[in-house]
């Protein structure tokens, strides 16, 4: 059997902070026999000097497109514009089945190149349940953010930081008012951080899912405060929110954040804005009266870098550690076939 060779990349996006695999689950790839190569990076929450101290390999930043060609190249976030044509298997999550800006471009640099794309989001169980998943934290820090900012004290640029450092900061002080809160997608992995996160800031938010969902109440929502999205659909619904419900004269909603950042896509939910916000811009005022506030960042799990990394890695190791080209990987594999060859691109 061919040794596995995990090469760990550095992620290009400088707000990148999170790792896929932290070094204590290096360790234990390393003791299982498999060979980790981890690349250095200047932003990595953990530094480089942990991975060797595990026994890994150590690399420059980028020099995963020299690789050896059996390497399976694993990151998280989307890949550099070059090379034009992609030779390895690649584990990250590419957001590149559903007709999001920039995936058809994606898949034909992998077909090129007869490399493969693991896309991580579609890393299931055999009932379509995803297997390592950022979703608690992105969920916690979207409706964080959204308090701190109806509250007026989000500050930009934002930093990464600790739960504890962020938790202080939520804790309602006593001349907050009370607000009211929605958390749409309440059941899942990213409405129960959101859910966690409203808690912590003193307010007991309406959960809402798939029931309250299926005939949405327009109504309702716009009576809230504030709304955390944390719903990615897999298939089209229609929208929570439309442009005349933004338009509302008696609209109360004053901040809303999306969690799940599906914009361009067919299947958003809340097409009511164009472009995601970042670190730099964390909000953009949609409406100036009655006064809307965005927050859509797609990488939020990352202003917690250590929690959300651990959290992950620990979920990712064992099907690392049984890495193979059936089970879920082989469905990976499969969905990335199935895409490839709805464009009409040869992938064999």
């Amino acid at each position: 059997m061919t040794e596995l060779h995990l090469w760990l990349r550095h992620e290009a996006r400088s707000t990148e902070r999170r790792t896929p695999i932290v070094p204590s689950d290096a360790r234990r790839l390393v003791e299982a026999g498999v060979r980790v190569t981890v690349e250095e990076s200047p932003q990595r929450i953990f530094p480089v000097e942990e991975y060797e101290a595990a026994g890994c390999g150590v690399a420059p930043a980028g020099s995963w497109v020299s690789a050896p060609r059996d390497a399976v190249v694993v990151g998280l976030k989307e890949l550099p514009d070059e090379p034009a044509e992609l030779a390895h298997r690649h584990v990250f999550f590419g957001h590149a089945y559903k007709q999001q800006p920039g995936a058809a471009e994606l898949l034909r640099r992998f077909t090129a190149g007869k490399g493969a794309l693991l896309d991580l989001e579609y890393l299931v169980d055999d009932s379509g349940r995803r297997l390592a998943a950022f979703g608690f934290w992105a969920g916690y820090l979207g409706a964080a953010l959204a308090v701190l900012q109806h509250r007026g004290r989000l500050t930009a640029p934002l930093t990464p930081t600790t739960k504890e450092e962020l938790d202080e900061t939520l804790r309602p002080a006593a001349a907050d008012p009370a607000l009211t809160a929605l958390v749409v997608g309440a059941l899942g992995r990213s409405g129960r951080g959101a859910r966690v996160a409203f808690a912590t800031a003193g307010t007991d938010p309406t959960c809402w899912d798939v029931a309250e969902t299926r005939d949405l109440d327009r109504r309702a929502l716009l009576d809230h405060e504030v709304m955390v999205n944390a719903v990615l659909a897999t298939s089209p619904v229609p929208p929570f929110l439309r442009e005349q419900d933004l338009d509302d004269p008696a609209r109360r909603l004053r901040t809303l954040c999306d969690v799940t950042c599906d914009v361009g896509s067919p299947l958003n939910v809340l097409p009511v804005y164009d472009r995601t916000t970042d670190w730099d811009a964390p909000v953009r005022r949609l409406r100036a009266q009655p006064p809307l506030d965005l927050i859509a960042i797609d990488n939020l799990p990352s202003l917690l870098p250590k929690e959300s990394s651990t959290d992950f890695s620990a979920a990712l190791l064992p099907h690392l550690l049984d890495f193979g080209v059936s089970g879920p990987w082989g469905r990976c594999l499969d969905r990335f076939r199935q895409a490839c060859r709805e464009l009409g691109l040869a992938n064999e």
